[in-house]
């Protein structure tokens, strides 16, 4: 089969309209449309119907999409590394996930001290959400992502292999001259009264459950767009917010961080493909244990 047919068809699946995927291809909608149709005749059933607002996979069709994914990631990759060969690079770039608040955390130290060890290492970092970022592990797009067991946790897959790292204790983030700064640990009774903001449900659903374990609610008035915002809303004095621990590391200094009494944790864990693992992966999974690990104080 031509892949440049199956690349047509994952397009119009993940642009929802054959004339968005013919622009993006730079075909007529017509020779997208006599791609599909001669894919559909090849396989004999259907792949796309078409809805209100454009066209969507049928059943067989999405099936078929996965693995039309995975067959076209696998391709790219290939000529990638011949031409890496063909250019004298021979070194496999080391693509890496993480989510934003370990990207901005411990991710960079790990990386550091991989570079430091390995030497010279072609990478790139990828910030998104750990479901996200599981589906580009499984798509091959990532050699290794860094992801957390906050709510709505990990789903257990066996395509890839999961290790820990170890548990994240959440903090409290507060304005500077915050009345509660440099005092802790604090009961989150303590803190009943205050407006709350979060950027995640993730983030939220922790803060919530801890919250109602000692018998109060936590007043989550305002949201942000991404960590960034969320921390700006904190300097400016117009709430307080959850956060990872691995964050603190990396905060403005224009806001402090108290700890709760029995706070909320999360798990750290690493997820790599268990097909074609990349040589360095179980390296940066070793130094991502290292900088987790407490510090002493």
């Amino acid at each position: 089969m031509d892949l440049n047919v199956w690349r047509a068809f994952v397009t119009v699946c993940r642009v929802g309209s054959l004339s968005a995927a013919a622009a993006e291809l730079n075909h007529t909608q017509s020779a997208v449309s006599r791609q599909i149709a001669g894919l559909e005749r090849q396989l004999g059933v259907p792949l796309m119907e078409r809805h209100a607002r454009g066209v969507r996979p049928t059943p067989a069709g999405e099936v078929f999409r996965r693995h039309a994914l995975a067959t076209l990631t696998e391709a790219d990759r290939a000529v990638r590394a011949v031409r890496d060969v063909r250019d004298g690079v021979a070194d496999r770039p080391l693509a890496i996930g993480a989510t934003p608040s370990l990207a901005a955390g411990i991710v960079p130290e790990a990386v550091r001290s991989l570079l430091n060890q390995a030497g010279p290492v072609r990478w790139s970092l990828l910030p998104a959400l750990s479901a996200q970022l599981h589906n580009r592990v499984i798509a091959g797009d990532l050699d290794i992502a860094v992801v957390t067991d906050a709510p709505p946790g990990l789903a257990a897959d066996p395509r890839v292999e999961r290790r820990f790292l170890g548990l994240d204790e959440m903090v409290v983030v507060l304005p500077a001259g915050h009345p509660q700064a440099g005092r802790g640990p604090i009961p989150i009774q303590a803190l009943a009264d205050q407006i709350w903001v979060e950027d995640n449900e993730g983030s939220a659903a922790l803060l919530r459950q801890h919250a109602a374990r000692a018998g109060v609610t936590a007043h989550i008035d305002l949201t942000a767009a991404d960590l960034p915002g969320k921390l700006a809303l904190v300097a400016t004095g117009h709430a307080i917010a959850l956060i990872p621990g691995a964050l603190t590391r990396a905060l403005r200094a224009d806001v402090v961080t108290v700890t709760l009494v029995d706070p909320p944790t999360r798990g750290l864990y690493t997820i790599t493909p268990h097909r074609d693992p990349h040589p360095c992966a179980t390296a940066l999974h070793d130094q991502l244990v290292a900088a987790q690990s407490p510090r002493p104080r």
